[in-house]
């Protein structure tokens, strides 16, 4: 199948390398057009703008970061409703508010086009192998005929509702998680004010009822991050995290739910975001708030 990939970043670049792997050709777009080499190179077709995706593809995936950057793809100069939608899928996978997915499936059809929301959850190597989870929001229809291709990139895909169903899923799944690395970093600054060496609690911790399941792998960067040393490899960034806990909260507020868990932590991510730790991996806000938690009050930023 044709499919054209619109955002090549860490997520994007993952999944399209595993299309390609199983024999699909692909059609790339990014803002930044460096980062569409590695896809190239791997013999996708490169393409200068959105609609050019669209015109030489038969189903469209775009991936983006957030709800600006999705809505210029599909609506900015040459953007994917500018392309020949007639007859042609778009799915959505970027992590955005309902009423955005909503208002694109709208404007998808009224071009002839039929639209699908399909947030994963999973990082950049789940995406590589074929192993994300897929939350699918749309007709019963369209979710058939996107099927084949979401489940070559996911280990489960569900249709979960109508379009917006989807990115509310993907928002709830991701909460607990950010809470998590909060709490994390908050249950280590105890055990440094305790004395306990750092790496003794975090074994501990990782090996207990105080660590999630994907605790055990991320906690030695968070010690490393600690004592100084950071990890390179990153999954999902701060600045993401950041900006999905202000989407939790943002729909939490439509809904009418009180959610201050997440709204103390989008807090956190916020002012982690502010700094140098903006690009780090998301699961070493633990480590940040450890940090912070050293320093004296006055001096916390």
């Amino acid at each position: 199948m044709k499919i054209g990939l619109s955002g090549t970043g860490r997520m994007g670049t993952a999944m399209g390398l595993h299309l390609m792997d199983n024999k699909h050709k692909l059609a790339v777009w990014n803002r930044t057009s460096r980062k569409t080499r590695e896809l190239v190179k791997a013999g996708a077709t490169a393409c200068k703008t959105p609609a050019t995706v669209v015109n030489e593809s038969d189903l469209i995936l775009n991936i983006v970061i957030d709800d600006k950057a999705a809505k210029a793809v599909y609506e900015g100069k040459d953007g994917i409703l500018s392309g020949d939608l007639k007859g042609k899928l778009v799915i959505e996978m970027s992590t955005l508010m309902p009423e955005t997915t909503k208002a694109l499936e709208k404007k998808i059809k009224a071009k002839g086009g039929a639209f699908l929301e399909c947030p994963v959850g999973g990082s950049v190597a789940p995406a590589r192998s074929g192993n994300l989870i897929g939350m699918a929001g749309g007709t019963p229809a369209t979710f058939k005929r996107a099927k084949p291709v979401l489940e070559t990139l996911c280990r489960r895909v569900d249709r979960v509702g109508h379009v917006g169903t989807g990115a509310a899923m993907k928002l709830a799944i991701n909460l607990p998680l950010l809470t998590y690395w909060e709490a994390l970093g908050e249950a280590m600054s105890l055990t440094e004010k305790a004395g306990i060496k750092s790496a003794l609690a975090a074994d501990i911790l990782a090996d207990s009822s105080g660590a999630a399941k994907v605790g055990p792998a991320r906690i030695p960067w968070i010690t490393d991050a600690i004592n100084g040393k950071m990890q390179k490899n990153v999954a999902f960034d701060v600045a993401g995290a950041a900006k999905d806990a202000t989407l939790m909260c943002a729909l939490a507020k439509h809904f009418g739910v009180d959610a201050p868990a997440i709204n103390a932590t989008r807090l956190a991510y916020r002012k982690a975001a502010n700094s140098v730790w903006s690009g780090r991996d998301f699961a070493l806000l633990s480590a940040w708030r450890v940090l912070q938690n050293k320093k004296p009050k006055s001096k916390r930023t």
